[in-house]
């Protein structure tokens, strides 16, 4: 881990307990805005060793990747009603083709920040977006297309609303769980070529860059290769009859 982001790492960690300071002494809610996979990582390691409580992860639905925290002062439960989340559901033609840096894009063309925005999840012939609820009306008055592609804004989720992971199976034996031989068994690239990959920082565990070819990776860890996309390490593993370990890796489609 390079310093810059062990800095980062400790001043989110400082703004973490800021915030539970405050909802402690004013017995307010308080919410951090829309934070990115790896920032929802790094907030379940923080409360998981500072064993903090009433506090809640949500993103407006569930299994939802980008998320914020909520911390809620003792008189007054963790509930999803109380996050500041609005959904909108945009209509278009099913023979128009939009993609989710498609619908990014034009909410940046109105200087929304990628903080105030959640996932989302793109459909044929509709899309859902998740953002803070300040923006919604900015959103809903500016917006009447997506590109060159009109469409139609309702308020709240009004498509079907699904999101399945699915995952392609790569599965292979390992000389051990070290990061150079895991990246080496998802990019079919040799163990000398991850190393490369890992050195020049296109590899993240657990959403978090690192440059340590040695780095121990465990059963449920994320890696992210750029250009190769991402994979999860499942709970299948076994030791071969030479001493090799047998995995599988979960690709993301």
């Amino acid at each position: 881990m390079t310093g810059k982001t062990q800095l980062d790492e400790n001043l989110f960690a400082a703004r973490l307990q800021d915030i539970f300071e405050t909802v402690e002494q004013r017995c307010i809610p308080k919410f951090t805005s829309y934070l990115d996979e790896r920032q929802v990582f790094l907030v379940q390691e923080y409360l998981k060793h500072c064993h903090k409580e009433n506090w809640m992860l949500w993103g407006g639905y569930d299994h939802a990747q980008r998320q914020m925290l909520g911390v809620f002062p003792d008189y007054l439960g963790p509930e999803e009603a109380a996050f500041p989340i609005a959904a909108l559901t945009f209509r278009f033609r099913k023979e128009d083709t939009l993609s989710h840096r498609d619908f990014l894009g034009s909410l940046m063309a109105l200087q929304i920040k990628r903080e105030a925005v959640g996932d989302i999840l793109v459909s044929e012939g509709n899309c859902i977006l998740f953002v803070t609820d300040k923006v919604e009306p900015l959103i809903c008055s500016e917006i009447t297309k997506i590109g060159r592609t009109g469409v139609k804004i309702e308020k709240g989720i009004t498509a079907s609303l699904s999101r399945e992971e699915q995952f392609r199976e790569i599965s292979g034996t390992v000389a051990s769980l070290r990061l150079d031989c895991v990246v080496s068994l998802m990019t079919g690239k040799s163990r000398e070529k991850a190393c490369e990959l890992i050195q020049a920082g296109l590899v993240s565990l657990n959403h978090r860059e690192t440059e340590s070819n040695s780095a121990a990776v465990e059963a449920g860890d994320i890696l992210s290769v750029r250009g190769f996309g991402k994979a999860k390490l499942s709970e299948q593993l076994r030791e071969t009859k030479k001493g090799r370990i047998y995995i599988t890796l979960l690709k993301y489609l």
